[in-house]
């Protein structure tokens, strides 16, 4: 499963590729706007941070206008993926540029009935969100079971993405389920490392390692720093 972060800030972003796990970023109108800079630098600046697909959303349900979207969309760089809404506009604008060989990644889907809708229109992703179907007691991880299911069933090509994933659990489930790929906020991406008993396993082994140092004689200069 391809981890990828659910942000439009700079700074997450770098951070996370620092890791060497990275492999995709997904954003939103809402992410974006949240920047306060100019759209087309942003999101150029993401797609050169990353090798892998970046997201970037449309901001229509008119299937014309959504084609010329997408069409300006695929121009911002090799790995950018045109993020459509599901709607009935929305499968066909999908439709067509699928048909152009333009990846499209079908957003806010809620429903099997919606991942199989777009997995027919030829979508390359398909992002059904776990955490808003929790936040209304609907299971979100039983749709994604469900979805994942049925693409193994049916042999669909479109890679599920699984989004809105409010913690580490999320993610594993995920994982466990078949997911293509797991999208989340940056506090999400940070939590997966953290345990409280690796960071009390590592200061304890840092304070150790300290005391030894005088009895251990020359050193490489890389450990001497530490």
């Amino acid at each position: 499963m391809k981890l990828s972060i659910d942000s439009a800030n700079l700074d997450e972003i770098r951070k996370a590729a620092a890791w060497g796990v990275l492999r995709g970023v997904t954003t939103n109108p809402t992410l974006i706007g949240r920047e306060e800079t100019g759209f087309l630098p942003l999101v150029k600046e993401i797609c050169s941070i990353v090798d892998g697909d970046v997201s970037i959303e449309t901001s229509s349900d008119d299937t014309d206008l959504l084609v010329r979207q997408g069409h300006e969309i695929a121009q911002i760089a090799d790995n950018a993926v045109v993020k459509i809404a599901m709607s009935p506009g929305g499968l066909g604008a999908c439709r067509i540029l699928s048909d152009e060989g333009i990846k499209v990644n079908v957003t806010l889907a809620f429903t099997a009935s919606q991942a199989i809708l777009a997995a027919e229109a030829g979508a390359y992703i398909v992002s059904p969100f776990l955490g808003r179907l929790d936040d209304i007691s609907t299971d979100g991880l039983r749709v994604l079971s469900d979805i994942c299911e049925i693409y193994s069933v049916q042999g669909y090509e479109t890679q599920v993405l699984s989004a809105s994933l409010r913690h580490p659990v999320h993610v594993v489930e995920s994982a466990r389920m078949g997911a293509d790929i797991a999208t989340m906020p940056f506090k999400v991406f940070e939590a997966l490392v953290r345990h409280p008993l690796t960071d009390a396993g590592f200061e304890r082994f840092t304070d150790d390692w300290e005391a030894a140092k005088p009895h251990l004689g020359e050193l490489p200069p890389s450990m001497q720093e530490a």
